[in-house]
């Protein structure tokens, strides 16, 4: 038996970047900032966020900096070849099923986040 899944409560590092493509596609990629439970951390553990389709409009629409969010999805890494130095890279992205608009009514008034009952 295999699981790769992923939850996440934080907030979004900066604005979401949105991509259209001729296919109709639509993806969103976006930074969460997660804090540790330590008391004495104070630099956030950050994740890259990938997220498609209708979600996708969601967070583009609802997500700004600063947003409380949550995210479920599955761990993934992404490889590439670095094309100063020709050496392989990689990084984990999480790709997200799911996004739940945490911030309060207030917050969306601001431009952050929506109701807490929100979920894509």
């Amino acid at each position: 038996m295999s699981l790769n899944s992923v939850t996440l409560v934080g907030r979004a590092g900066r604005d979401p970047e949105v991509r259209y493509f001729e296919s109709g596609s639509v993806v969103c990629n976006l930074t969460l900032a997660v804090d540790r439970r330590r008391k004495n951390s104070e630099e956030p553990d950050w994740f890259n966020l990938e997220i498609w389709g209708k979600t996708a409009e969601v967070a583009a629409n609802y997500v700004r900096k600063g947003s409380l969010i949550g995210v479920s999805g599955a761990l993934k890494l992404e490889h590439w070849q670095d094309r100063g130095t020709g050496m392989a890279r990689s990084k984990p992205v999480i790709r997200v099923d799911r996004l739940d608009l945490l911030g309060s009514k207030r917050d969306n008034e601001s431009g952050g986040g929506g109701d807490s009952d929100d979920m894509y």
